[in-house]
């Protein structure tokens, strides 16, 4: 018996017949995992595979995407199950055809009604990944707080651990002490985030409804979402309009986009390394020169 083995046996359990049977064919995009097409009988399911290790990050996901369900607002992949054997982990997801991108209008009502969805506190009850970054989130009765020492702070620490230049560090922290006053004028509401929502994690399904996928769920400040919309890929203006006309979109907006999206230039450069370093610390500096003029 093999990995495919136990997920052929669980999937069987769960919707009948026998997967045992099933073809699988890679399906790439990702860089983290990877990921399968299992198809039997015209019935298809997503896998995701990794280290044995990475069983909490698939847990993570998964309930993270029964979060996102639970606003009943957009479509994301149903989880079916999750688990370990061997040196390997798995998550077994619904398959979902997607065929290019999403009616603006559509999306942005339907993202819209999902972030109206909201708890009391700022974070989630579990802690998940940005890419295969930890993200911590524990609860706060504070956004700022929240925002400080949970995502920037954090990925600071990160950056310094990983080799970012001094400059980079010191200036980073500069901006953390002073970051509560882009919120002056601004406290938002504890939304239901998707938390990675760039546009390799949007689409359409076959009937063009859209669909989002891959998140580092937790609850804050909209706005985050909105701004790595625009940080690698763009949904258009028409989609920023239609948005604004379900759940107003602050005028602060464009500079706080800047600092929300300084969170994941920072996580790329924990990633990656190479040039985000660089593209963190113009960012960090223009928003000190904000505060500054």
């Amino acid at each position: 018996m093999d990995i495919w083995s136990e997920i052929a046996s669980r999937i069987s359990k769960a919707v009948g017949g026998d997967w045992h049977q099933a073809t699988r064919q890679p399906v790439a995009g990702g860089s983290i995992n990877q990921s399968f097409r299992l198809s039997h009988g015209g019935d298809s399911w997503f896998v995701k595979l990794n280290h044995a290790d990475r069983l909490e990050m698939f847990a993570a996901e998964a309930e993270g995407l029964q979060a996102l369900a639970a606003a009943k607002a957009i479509r994301v992949p149903e989880p079916l199950d999750w688990g370990s054997y061997g040196e390997q982990s798995f998550l077994i997801l619904e398959y979902i055809p997607l065929g290019g991108s999403p009616d603006p209008a559509t999306f942005a009502t339907a993202l819209a009604r999902m972030h109206q969805h909201k708890q009391s506190q700022y974070g989630w009850h579990r802690n998940n990944t940005i890419g295969s970054t930890p993200q911590d989130n524990t609860q706060c009765d504070d956004w700022v707080t929240f925002w400080r020492v949970h995502r920037l702070e954090f990925q600071l620490r990160l950056a310094q651990q990983n080799g970012a230049p001094a400059r980079l560090i010191d200036q980073g922290m500069e901006l953390a002490e002073q970051s509560a006053a882009f919120f002056t004028r601004w406290t938002p509401a504890a939304s239901v985030l998707h938390g990675d929502l760039w546009s390799g994690n949007w689409g359409a399904d076959d009937a063009g409804k859209p669909v989002i996928f891959d998140p580092a769920v937790y609850f804050g400040d909209h706005e985050t979402d909105l701004a790595m919309m625009t940080l690698f890929g763009h949904p258009g203006r028409s989609f920023f309009a239609h948005y604004n006309a379900v759940f107003p979109i602050d005028d602060g907006f464009e500079q706080r986009k800047t600092l929300y999206n300084l969170y994941h230039i920072l996580n790329h450069f924990n990633l990656f390394g190479g040039g985000y370093a660089q593209q963190a610390e113009g960012m960090i500096q223009q928003l000190l020169a904000e505060l500054s003029g």
